[in-house]
């Protein structure tokens, strides 16, 4: 018997338009992503949510950087406690279930680097709640995105990223990331075509 987990990824003030990384139609997929878990919440066992949550007052382990490269290094954005860190208005948080912490103090892209708000590893979560598929929606398609659904296939996992609940940093990296799932054995589907 198989048990699905929703991954919402990032989706944050400071990621979304006229935050500190926002990314264009970042706004536009919170709403899509509440839009969907309204109408298509029973197709999931559990929601988890990721946030960036990153300290103000050190530089992250070097993931924060004055003159940054857009690569590895970053300007300030998700500071705990700040509105940007905060999830996007659009996105109802009723509709979460396990909230998860990560980059607190280092740089972390994969939700499987946070922690939930009981302390558990996200892997530690999905095998206390024998989940065996994983669908990944969110923030951004070419980094954060990327990351977590690498890491949930590395859990022996089947996984599908939704790709219209998705927003990327760039259309370029985008696709390519996109690809690269599908080459890595996730199934890269819609909304619609993941009933």
């Amino acid at each position: 018997m198989s048990a699905r987990a929703l991954f919402i990824i990032d989706v944050q003030n400071d990621f979304t338009e006229g935050g500190a990384l926002g990314v264009e139609g970042g706004a536009a997929v919170a709403k899509r992503i509440t839009d969907y878990l309204t109408s298509d919440a029973a197709d999931y066992d559990v929601v988890f949510a990721s946030r960036d949550w990153h300290d103000g007052d050190n530089d992250n382990g070097g993931h924060f950087h004055e003159s940054p490269n857009f690569v590895e290094t970053w300007p300030a954005h998700c500071v705990s406690g700040t509105p940007g860190a905060e999830y996007h208005p659009a996105l109802d948080e009723s509709l979460i279930d396990v909230h998860v912490r990560k980059g607190q103090g280092k740089p972390a892209y994969s939700i499987f680097e946070g922690v939930t708000d009981d302390g558990l590893t996200v892997a530690e979560a999905l095998d206390r709640l024998e989940i065996t598929d994983v669908d990944v929606v969110g923030i951004a398609t070419d980094y954060c995105v990327l990351a977590s659904a690498l890491d949930a296939l590395g859990t022996g996992r089947h996984v599908r990223v939704l790709d219209d609940l998705v927003a990327g940093v760039a259309p370029e990296s985008s696709v390519a990331a996109l690809g690269r799932l599908a080459r890595e054995g996730a199934e890269v589907v819609s909304s619609k075509g993941a009933k």
